[in-house]
């Protein structure tokens, strides 16, 4: 074995300490962590809500409210401007985001546009280096005394833009209002918050508190006219007429200027009227706002006005009944749970504009710690089955791959900690695949060195040089189109599959690093000590070397039974189409566990059909004290499905504990087609021009058709076998597609350096022989992966993990067959006329058949 680089041998087994070292903060609780040296690592990695429990709820900005408040807002505007410069008007109104208004006097035209420069110069953005914008231009009009104006697109996207940034700290203070504990507020895309709250077992009144603006105002009562009046006909200028909370609501008629707002008021505290108990609310306003009120006090003081919230009218008090000094007590048939939320919304501050609940993802905090015991227990059987069967089929070298795979393991945990990234269900997932999957690569380094000591008549010390060396190119392609495949998912992909992908994506890079340059000197370590002349005879794969199976004898028949059942799949793919879960069709889906006895389904359906909630699906799972509801899609929007989980929850929740809710609105499902559609598409393109870039053109092609049957075999097993497809399908296909590729790869790359080796050797024979070659690595690869994914099956806990893992299954079964029977078929229906390929230079050296000898080259 070569000497290696000091400063390589030091990198490397710092890389592996420092692993073990950011790694072990997760092996002890919070509490022992703090009593910790301050000089050790104390990162965790934080545990995503399906394994601690808690809620992820996603908000929207309403465009459409935003353009209505800026379209009435510019009317204001315009409205005053003209009054203040004197300049006559008629008709000032707007629709959509236009407006206008007719000039009494046409000649007074350019002294409007004059007046109105303000409010259609152009503004500047939030990137000062960023050009300015206007949010108001002008239309043409067809005489010269009307004058037409429009919002802008881009002043209307600015506006929501600038909403999501206002609206941030405000939803942080109203979580704060419910539970102590810092949520994650991220912005989505231009228009859209997601805000995840660990812990959370009740959501329901924070979706409360989310949902409505907390808008706060004092407006004076306008006795000109009265309010049924201003109903029928017209409200006078400057009034409006707003409802009541009661039931039915009652109108009055209100002035649209506010005398106080929410701006004015800096506390706030539930409380019980003295006199009556009933509760209320006790607003303490700013010194300002109390020194502008205090003359009112004497002039104004029975004087009755509104309480506003949100545009609806709380409570219709006299001045001098509701205003005490600088508190003010808004009352009005309040419940104590409704005073409780009024303080919070009035403490937390109003929102700038409304924001609705499009998606909702709660798991409860029991669910949360099954999954963590059911994912250990599954990864710590899939270790174990791996382990016990690398070290039977390579005695000590199998100890060594072991170590290896449990290096990479630790790695991965110590990465998740370092970077912050959360660890999923889905996550895990992909640590357990990872577990199987990364024996792949040393399996091939095996493989490799023992077909070296075998046929090269070199030292024992040369020939693990050797094999080493030529099995590093096979080890990167493997792991780089996982990468490449973890990336994009990562960045285009969301929820399950970018929890899983972030596992992915680390698990390639660390297996490069484990499984060659750790493995190389683990067995460098055993070399150097023994000295033998010969590998361990505990390597039990020697029996594949003498295999001489003749696959492609039986191509014709085999690929056409392929193609055929490809086919099937395609047609009920198209014919009956997929389960879509409600990811994809937008819907509820509600895990429920009864709190005594078992779950009563007959019951439940007769109680949901009160709900007229459409074609509710009822499912019992596990033991009978389980079950799981799915509420279709409501036509009504996004807050139709919120209103309809409510109407679940009232009617549920006195015999029933709410372990899990995902709610997806219909726009957000939409979305998430597009998004997984989209995912899988550009991953699998990026791979495969990896592989064209990597191999050729041919062998690419050869690539792309044995990857498509893997994925329609895999869409009509599911198809067939009715499993919902969700985010999860998305990164089990796209782990099918990358499993695929791997194996296609490997007989690709031992194809293309016995070009070189055998230039005479017909086609048919050489795919052949380079299978046989690569065979102890597909067998085993196939078989450890399935153990690991078996273990993943009947202990991964949840119903998504085993849909899962059941889709893995039929995948890494379908993929290997395909790499053997699509893969190398196509590659000699390419080369029909000439029966040899394009020889290319082998790595271990040999120079490429000369042209004359590969004329027929594909």
């Amino acid at each position: 074995m070569p000497k290696f680089s000091p400063l390589k041998n030091t990198l490397i087994w710092l890389v592996v300490l420092a692993g073990f070292a950011f790694a072990l903060p997760n092996l002890v609780s919070r509490e022992q962590l703090a009593g910790w040296p301050r000089w050790l690592p104390h990162r965790q990695v934080p545990l995503g809500l399906d394994l601690e429990g808690g809620s992820h709820i996603v908000l929207k900005v309403s465009r459409e409210d935003i353009v209505a408040e800026r379209l009435q807002s510019t009317i204001d505007a315009i409205a005053n401007a003209l009054r203040q410069a004197d300049i006559g008007y008629t008709g000032l109104s707007g629709s959509g985001q236009s407006l206008q208004f007719r000039l009494r006097d046409a000649t007074k035209a350019p002294a409007a546009r004059a007046t109105l420069r303000a409010l259609t110069a152009p503004v500047q953005r939030d990137d000062l280096f960023e050009d300015p914008i206007q949010e108001l231009v002008y239309e043409e009009s067809a005489t010269s005394d009307v004058i037409r104006l429009r919002l802008t697109d881009e002043g209307i996207a600015l506006r929501v833009s600038a909403a999501v940034t206002q609206s941030i700290e405000v939803v942080r203070r109203r979580v704060g209002e419910v539970i102590a504990v810092e949520p994650v507020i991220e912005r989505r895309g231009s228009d859209r918050l997601s805000v995840q709250v660990p812990g959370l077992e009740e959501p329901q009144r924070l979706k409360d508190l989310l949902g409505q603006r907390g808008d706060v105002a004092l407006k004076w009562l306008d006795p000109s006219i009265p309010a049924q009046q201003a109903v029928d006909t017209k409200p006078p200028a400057g009034s409006e007429v707003l409802y009541s909370l009661d039931d039915p609501p009652v109108p009055y008629l209100v002035e649209r200027r506010a005398f106080a707002s929410a701006r004015d008021f800096v506390e706030a505290r539930p409380s019980f009227d003295p006199a009556t108990s009933e509760p209320i609310v006790n607003v303490k306003m700013a010194g300002d706002a109390s020194a502008r009120l205090a003359p009112l006090l004497q002039t104004e003081s029975r004087r009755q006005f509104a309480i506003v919230l949100d545009g609806q009218v709380v409570s219709t008090p006299a001045l001098a009944d509701a205003i005490s000094g600088d508190t003010i007590r808004i009352s009005g048939n309040l419940s104590e749970e409704g005073a409780n939320d009024l303080a919070a919304l009035v403490r937390a501050g109003p929102l700038p504009v409304s924001l609705t609940v499009i998606e909702e993802r709660t798991v409860g905090p029991e669910v949360g710690s099954d999954a963590v015991a059911s994912g250990l227990t599954a990864g710590l059987i899939a270790a174990l089955a791996v382990a016990a069967c690398m070290m039977a089929f390579y005695g000590f070298f199998g100890l060594v791959a072991v170590i290896a795979v449990i290096v990479n393991v630790v790695l991965i945990i110590a990465v998740l900690s370092i970077l912050g990234q959360t660890l999923t269900l889905p996550g895990i997932a992909g640590i357990i695949l990872t577990i199987g999957v990364a024996v792949d690569s040393n399996v091939l380094i095996y493989e490799r060195l023992r077909e070296e000591a075998r046929s090269s008549d070199l030292p024992l010390r040369r020939a693990l040089d050797n094999g080493f060396s030529r099995v590093l190119r096979s080890i990167i392609d493997a792991n780089l189109t996982m990468l490449i495949a973890g990336v994009i998912l990562l960045y285009i992909g969301s929820g399950a599959t970018r929890g899983f992908s972030v596992t992915l994506a680390i698990g390639s890079v660390t297996t490069i690093l484990t499984a060659h340059s750790l493995t190389r000197r683990l067995i460098r370590g055993w070399y150097r000590r023994r000295r033998p002349r010969r590998l361990p005879r505990g390597i039990r794969t020697g029996f594949f070397s003498q295999a001489d199976f003749r696959f492609m004898a039986i191509r014709n028949p085999v690929f056409i039974i392929m193609a055929a059942l490809s086919l099937a799949a395609f047609v009920l793919l198209t014919s009956l189409g997929l389960n879509m879960g409600a990811d994809f069709r937008g819907g509820s889906i509600i895990e429920l566990r009864a709190r005594t006895g078992v779950a009563d389904s007959a019951d439940i359906r007769a109680r949901l059909d009160e709900l007229n909630l459409g074609d509710v699906q009822i499912e019992e799972l596990g033991s009978g004290r389980d079950v799981v509801i799915r509420i279709p899609s409501q036509e009504a929007g996004d807050n139709a499905e919120q209103t309809a989980v409510g109407l679940v929850r009232a009617e549920l929740e006195d015999q029933y504990v709410f372990r899990r809710v995902e709610v997806v609105g219909p726009g957000v499902s939409g979305e998430l087609i597009r998004a997984g559609t989209l995912t899988l598409a550009a991953a699998m393109l990026a791979v495969l021009l990896y592989v064209w870039l990597r191999f050729d053109w041919r062998l690419a092609v050869g690539s792309v058709v044995a990857t498509l049957h893997d994925v329609l075999l895999t869409l009509g097993f599911i198809v067939v076998t009715g499993t919902e497809f969700n985010l999860a399908s998305v990164a089990a296909l796209l782990t099918i597609v990358c499993y695929s590729l791997n194996d296609t790869m490997v007989i690709y790359d031992r194809i293309r350096e016995n070009l070189s080796r055998y230039p005479r050797m017909p086609l048919s024979v050489l795919i052949d022989t380079s299978i046989n070659q690569t065979l102890s690595r597909t067998v085993l690869t196939a078989l450890t992966t399935l153990l690991a994914l078996v273990a993943l099956y009947f202990f991964g806990g949840s119903v998504l993990v085993q849909s899962f893992s059941a889709t893995l299954i039929f995948g890494v079964l379908v993929g290997t067959v395909s790499s053997i029977y699509i893969a190398g078929p196509v590659l000699i229906l390419f080369n029909r006329r000439n029966d040899r390929l394009d020889g290319k230079e082998d790595p271990g050296g040999r120079e490429a058949a000369p042209d004359r000898e590969a004329k027929g080259a594909v």
